[in-house]
């Protein structure tokens, strides 16, 4: 079951395609609903649940009221697979930041795989949940768990843990508590730990950073070498077509925006 699983995250991943992603991914959802119902204590499934709801919901679904409800699910199948080894964490997910950071250092580095997906559909959660500022509270959490990803493991996920991170430290600029210089040390590893093959890094690099400190001529480097590269990677290329459309559309108001 876990090689169906997988496969069925995989082969969405590859895609080059976003319409026929958009269109054929519910019915994964429905599938990985019926596995999880039969198997409802396995770890894979619980993971590849929570991806693929993530992934849906975060990309493809614009009315907020549904992207919150597939976030939900998402969040709760990530949640199971993780507590079923460490339901300290859980007890203390919802409660105070200092308890949380307590109980999140108990995650070692054998089970990264459960804490990546934890942490991606938490934050996927909260990027759902944003007009809530008791969602938005829950940040620096999310920034703990993905800090312990990185402690054992820089280049976890060819630098993905260090792409959530630089984005978590760029959403505010340094007069409001951010720490955009922090944040652009993450992206640069996410860029170096992926061999510069994951382009939504440098989108984010770019969106987050460069337009945050009005540094034009940074952000329009980075996108220009988005457009100019291929696509296809694996595990890479849904993202990575995304991150070619959303690089047009920030190329395309540049001189607008640093203009201001």
């Amino acid at each position: 079951m876990r090689s169906v699983a997988d496969s069925l995250a995989l082969g969405i991943a590859n895609q080059n395609d976003l319409e026929t992603v958009r269109d054929g991914e519910p019915a994964y959802l429905l599938l990985i609903d019926g596995f999880i119902l039969n198997d409802p204590d396995n770890e894979d499934l619980l993971l590849a649940g929570a991806r693929l709801y993530d992934t849906y919901a975060g990309i493809f679904v614009e009315d907020k009221q549904r992207a919150a409800r597939l976030s939900d699910k998402a969040r709760d199948y990530a949640r199971r697979a993780l507590c079923q080894p460490y339901p300290t964490v859980c007890r203390h997910d919802k409660g105070s930041y200092d308890g949380f950071s307590r109980a999140i250092t108990q995650v070692d580095g054998d089970e990264l795989a459960l804490l990546y997906g934890y942490a991606t559909a938490w934050a996927g959660w909260v990027q759902a949940h944003s007009h809530d500022f008791r969602a938005i509270a829950e940040l620096p959490k999310i920034e703990l768990a993905f800090e312990q990803i990185i402690k054992f493991d820089p280049a976890y996920e060819r630098g993905q843990a260090q792409l959530y991170l630089g984005v978590l430290r760029t959403l505010r600029p340094p007069a409001l508590g951010g720490k955009p210089e922090v944040g652009r040390q993450h992206f640069e590893n996410a860029i170096k730990y992926s061999d510069g093959r994951n382009l939504y890094a440098k989108v984010e690099f770019a969106r987050r950073y460069a337009r945050l400190i009005f540094d034009q001529e940074l952000h329009d480097k980075l996108l220009n070498e988005v457009m100019d590269a291929a696509p296809e990677e694996r595990g890479l290329t849904l993202n990575n077509t995304l991150a070619q459309q959303q690089a047009r559309q920030l190329l395309d108001s540049s001189a607008a925006y640093f203009e201001e």
